[in-house]
């Protein structure tokens, strides 16, 4: 399924989910585990069916007996559950209106647990807190047809987004169950972790896993051959979301229940090849008096235990992730931004960190990019292969990535697949290692060619729409306005529509389209002549469209016999299709190919004019490489801002309209913050004045 109509799905689903939820007054803490329980049942249902369709063809047919029945061990060899009758989506969906759904769903699941050891007590089983008929919505919303016919790793996706979107609506404490995919996904391309023991001490609802598997699979690979995830996590919930999650993604992990402050429940202390955590920022309650802690071999750096004076436990996990890694493993985690220039004992054990030549990545990353929380944070990198090569170990990237981020709502920012792609050229040049780069710029390029092709062959069809309605509408109007003395204006209508101009932007479009090739030069030109287009474009469609709908309106045109002959509705709806299909939808969030013809130039342009010659150099206000002395020189921090600069050139690329639209947005939202806030302090006042 493309991502457009992926994210349609998801979207659909959600709605109709969380109307659901608000209509039967739970909380989203009491809705999500549920309905994140019935995806996975869906999606489980899904692969059984597949598999037993394939398994059943290679089964070998005894001439007496027959077939030989499928048994669990059949699914289990293809990387799939074994559903035995009443746990399967289609029964549960087939019962009759008398059956109590509550229990019916709830017993699913027990007999799934009872089939595997490593799901016994994580799913949950709690339906009775439905209505039946809410239960028979919900199994009906995921019994749609194109979710019955879903392949691949669709669920895997909805499942995801149901995550983040409970995570958004503040299902779980903190939203510490879930981090952002784009900080995931920037963590998992930058240590490529791609065999051995994966660990995450802080695991959550297990992203980081999950998005390696995503990384190991685009690579050609199957995750269960190539690593063994282990995962620790505090709390219940979220070691149950981990399990599911895992279980719905077709991978295996031993994640176990502990507090990582006070509990070493894996014992990987230099065993493991990758660390990646998104740990909870900032914790003040860690009880450092007790011996499992003052005597914590995860806290040396040197021939001592490096216990922070402290309350904040930022540098219990940082020195957590360097001592669980293999002298040739790498890690990468978030976090708080405070901890790059943390003072006093804090300070001692980063210059330490420093000196062993292991910190190899320094990433700062604007705000937004939490659900529950707007301030900024950092991304940090180990790789531990760097301490013993005298080259590498003196120095680090620093990168700034603040104003580097995509409007999601008001509140929410990320990365989009390119921004993050260009993070990680710029990390690969700095590691030595053109092939992304070089590989990224010419798929952008390439993108763009594709694009402008298929922009072009719609900007002749709408410019032949264009003219051929204009003139209908032009000759009727005409026509009529010699009959009907006091139709004179609607003959100005269509007069003054400025398509002169369109038609030689158009032109001018096509023309460039038709010799469009690989190549820079070419497709700056179309870009800007994309970008030129848009606007006035979509103007003359409107003017158009609005003029037929005032004259229709005055002159009561759809009573006239003429009118009705010249049949413009068919034609109408082909101009808005492919000016949709040019300029996009606004309503749906979807862009169109005048935008991303420009856009995927832009992309290439952005990396082309900083890395000219497709190697790493410094750029000011984004990048710089750094010396262990420079680093001494600034009192051993690791802020990235420290050291890149302030861009204070203009850029080309900053789309100043674009950046005033989301200021608008992020105003709306302070907006409805405002209102909010309004009413709770008029609540507090009527029940204070009571």
């Amino acid at each position: 399924m493309q991502g457009k109509q992926l994210r349609k799905l998801e979207a659909e689903l959600w709605r109709a989910a969380d109307q659901l939820r608000a209509n039967s007054k739970l909380t989203a803490t009491e809705y999500s585990m549920p309905v994140l329980g019935l995806i996975f049942l869906r999606h489980a249902y899904n692969r059984f069916l597949k598999v037993k369709g394939q398994v059943e063809k290679t089964l070998p047919v005894h001439p007496q007996r027959g077939r030989r029945a499928l048994t669990k061990k059949d699914f289990e060899e293809q990387n799939s559950m074994f559903l035995p009758e009443k746990t399967q989506f289609a029964y549960l969906v087939s019962l009759p209106e008398s059956a109590d759904i509550g229990e019916a769903i709830d017993n699913a699941m027990k007999l799934i647990e009872d089939e595997y050891e490593n799901l016994k007590g994580v799913l949950p089983k709690n339906f009775s807190i439905f209505s039946k008929d809410l239960l028979r919505e919900l199994l009906r919303i995921f019994n749609k047809e194109v979710l019955q016919k879903a392949e691949g790793d669709l669920f895997g996706k909805i499942y995801e987004y149901f995550l983040n979107k409970f995570a958004m609506t503040g299902a779980q404490e903190g939203g510490e169950f879930f981090t952002p995919m784009s900080l995931v996904q920037t963590i998992v391309n930058v240590i490529e972790p791609d065999h051995g023991i994966v660990f995450d001490p802080a695991c959550g609802s297990a992203g980081m896993f999950v998005q390696t598997g995503y990384f190991i699979e685009s690579e050609g690979l199957r995750p269960a051959d190539k690593v063994t995830f282990y995962g620790q996590e505090k709390a219940e919930l979220n070691t149950k979301l981990a399990k599911m999650n895992l279980a719905v993604h077709g991978l295996e992990g031993n994640i176990q229940e502990g507090n990582t402050f006070y509990e070493d429940r894996h014992n990987l202390v230099g065993k493991a090849d990758f660390v990646m955590a998104n740990p909870p920022f900032n914790v003040d309650g860690v009880d450092k008096s007790k011996d499992s802690v003052k005597k914590d071999s995860r806290l040396i750096l040197d021939d001592k235990v490096n216990l922070p004076k402290n309350d904040n436990a930022n540098y219990l996990w940082i020195q957590y992730f360097y001592n669980y890694l293999k002298p040739t493993g790498r890690a990468g985690f978030v976090m708080a931004s405070s901890a790059s220039d943390a003072g006093h004992s804090e300070k001692d054990i980063r210059e330490k960190l420093v000196k062993t030549g292991a910190v190899d990545v320094m990433m700062a990353i604007g705000n937004n990019f939490f659900y529950t929380r707007s301030l900024p944070c950092t991304l940090w990198f180990f790789d531990r292969t760097k301490e013993k090569d005298k080259k590498k170990r003196n120095k680090l990237l620093m990168l700034d990535a603040r104003k580097i981020y995509r409007k999601v709502t008001s509140k929410v920012n990320d990365f989009s697949p390119e921004q993050l792609q260009n993070l990680i050229c710029i990390v690969n040049l700095y590691r030595g290692n053109a092939k992304k780069f070089e590989s990224t710029v010419k798929s952008y390029l390439q993108t763009s060619a594709d694009l402008s092709k298929e922009t072009g062959k719609a900007t002749a069809e709408l410019q032949k729409q264009l003219q051929k309605v204009l003139k209908t509408v032009s000759d009727f109007a005409i026509k009529y306005s010699k009959e009907n003395k006091k139709a004179k204006a609607f003959v100005e209508t269509f007069n003054i529509i400025e398509t002169q101009s369109i038609y030689e932007q158009q032109n001018k479009l096509i023309v460039e389209t038709r010799k469009v090739k690989v190549d820079i030069e070419v497709l700056e030109n179309i870009a800007h002549s994309c970008k030129a287009l848009r606007k006035p474009q979509d103007k003359v469609i409107k003017q158009l469209l609005d003029g037929i709908a005032a004259a229709i309106k005055e002159h009561q045109l759809n009573k006239n016999k003429d009118w009705k002959e010249l049949n413009l509705r068919e034609q109408l709806d082909e101009i808005k299709a492919l000016q949709q299909k040019l300029s996009g939808n606004p309503e749906e969030e979807e862009l169109g190919l005048l935008y991303d013809t420009e856009y995927f130039y832009k992309q290439a342009h952005w990396l082309m004019s900083r890395f000219s010659e497709g190697v790493y150099q410094d750029v000011e206000g984004l990048c710089k490489m750094v010396t262990q002395k420079e680093i001494e020189e600034k009192d051993w921090s690791l802020s990235p801002g420290r050291y890149v600069g302030i861009d204070i050139t203009t850029d080309g690329d900053f789309d100043y309209e674009e950046r005033l639209n989301e200021i608008h947005m992020e105003l709306d939202g302070l907006n409805e913050e405002a209102i909010e806030l309004a009413k709770i302090i008029s609540e507090n006042y009527k029940e204070l004045a009571v």
